[in-house]
């Protein structure tokens, strides 16, 4: 099962992320159990989240809470096109260096409102902005104790003002009691489900020569 981490799992790691997001804090960081997995596996591991980890593969529970987030987002206005990116603020991919700005930035983030900031064989960055805040969703590809390699999320934020830091104070709640165990079964369920991406069968990164 997933686990929450000290954001110095995060922070202490050479991620490429570091080099443009000093003005961003780390929420939180979560580790999301994947058994078998090896040190090559985060492409199908991103593809699996495309498939298997969208909005639309939600739990009923997780569904409903997203749904009056969006009905309160259009009734005050907080998801405007011109609260998001290139409207309030600038999207990230305008910091990154040549190497990665090619790294498949810009393309949708599978069944979410995210996008896509780039795309490496171990890490990924997406993002997302709005009228409460910027955020980037970081995912990482790290060795766990038990050999295999498991997929860690960081959160990174920049609240939009006091009201963006008293939004975020108000859904802490939901994002520890609901969300995060909705976003652990499902994002779980989706490296189990990799099979239907023709991916083969995984043995324990032990047993690999």
């Amino acid at each position: 099962m997933s686990r929450k981490l000290p954001k110095l799992e995060h922070t202490g790691r050479p991620w490429r992320i570091h080099e443009f997001t000093s003005d961003f804090r780390v929420e939180d960081v979560w580790a999301f159990h994947t058994p078998g997995a090896g040190p090559d596996d985060f492409p199908v591991m991103r593809e699996a989240l495309r498939v298997h980890g969208g909005l639309s593969r939600n739990s009923a529970l997780a569904s409903m809470i997203f749904a009056v987030r969006w009905k309160l987002g259009a009734l005050f206005g907080w998801d405007r096109a011109e609260t998001g990116l290139a409207g309030r603020v600038a999207s990230v991919r305008e910091r990154l260096s040549d190497d990665l700005r090619q790294a498949g930035a810009g393309q949708p983030a599978g069944d979410t409102p995210f996008s896509t900031v780039y795309e490496l064989p171990d890490e990924s960055a997406d993002e997302l902005a709005n009228n409460t805040m910027h955020t980037v969703l970081h995912l990482g590809w790290v060795r766990g104790d038990s050999g295999d390699y498991e997929l860690r999320m960081a959160a990174l934020v920049k609240p939009n003002g006091l009201f963006g830091r008293l939004y975020m104070a108000g859904i802490a709640p939901f994002r520890y009691l609901l969300i995060y165990p909705a976003l652990t079964r499902q994002w779980e369920r989706a490296w189990r489900e990799r099979a239907h991406l023709g991916a083969e069968p995984l043995m324990p990164a032990g047993e690999r020569e």
